[in-house]
């Protein structure tokens, strides 16, 4: 990937992102044009996650699921349109932000995370952070365990479905977490293997609706698990938790604290 200097902005990117340079500085913006990032889950959070970062000249976006695009996650994804449906996740995004923010590098990965996979010593394609949108506990939990563990910075979604209300969302460690199911069971699993902060969270005190019954009509692409029940949602959440998501994801990179 080219290296940008703290000048880039002004002579090369047609000013696309020049209230962007003007905010985090000219060496913070460099750090954001020179991060290669891995976002992890591409659902309703880490779609919006991924436009975001595309939208503010982030250099490079891994981008990794298994998942393909079903007609009723159209409405959780800010830029995939309806003909993509059937194809992969990764490969659906990649091709929509390509054709809307042409200055990131995009590389797609259809992956299902597991502990076997984690192991490949390419899994990371030279990332500097992860951006863990999961929503899944086993692939969610061993991820954090591997990021914390080989000391790689990582920012976490906790569950977003079944919420409307944005001003019960919070952001900070792991620890810290209360009110949410999803971030009670991934404290309990990482405290099992001896960490209990290090991963930083966006999280809702707001109490969830229950997940509906697995939706026979949606095609069923991973067999390796158990069936999973439907989560009710709509855009915004997932929308709001992808930006802070983002947004951490920025301030860390451009080391504005």
């Amino acid at each position: 990937m080219e290296q940008f200097s703290g000048t880039v902005w002004r002579t090369g990117l047609n000013n696309r992102f020049k209230r962007v340079a003007e905010y985090y500085g000219q060496e913070g913006f460099a750090r954001i044009r020179n991060a290669r990032i891995l976002i992890a889950g591409l659902g309703g959070v880490g779609s919006h996650c991924a436009a975001a970062l595309a939208r503010t000249g982030i250099g490079s976006l891994v981008l990794v699921d298994f998942d393909s695009i079903t007609e009723s996650s159209l409405n959780r994804n800010p830029v995939v349109a309806g003909e993509s449906v059937g194809i992969s996740k990764s490969e659906a995004l990649s091709n929509s932000l390509q054709a809307l923010c042409p200055d990131t590098e995009y590389i797609p990965v259809e992956l299902f995370i597991t502990e076997e996979t984690l192991q490949n010593p390419g899994f990371l394609k030279g990332s500097q952070l992860v951006a863990d949108a999961i929503d899944s506990l086993n692939p969610k939990t061993q991820l954090l365990q591997y990021c914390v563990q080989k000391g790689v910075p990582v920012f976490s979604s906790m569950g977003a479905s079944g919420r409307s209300d944005p001003s019960r969302i919070k952001t900070g460690d792991i620890s810290e977490t209360t009110g949410c199911h999803l971030a009670r069971m991934v404290r309990k699993y990482l405290k099992r293997r001896g960490i209990s902060t290090g991963v930083s969270c966006v999280w809702s005190t707001e109490q969830a609706i229950k997940p509906l019954p697995p939706d026979e009509n949606e095609p069923r692409l991973d067999t390796r698990g158990r069936v999973r029940n439907t989560l009710p949602g709509i855009i915004t959440m997932p929308g709001i938790f992808g930006y802070a998501l983002a947004q951490m994801v920025l301030d860390s990179i451009a080391q504005k604290h």
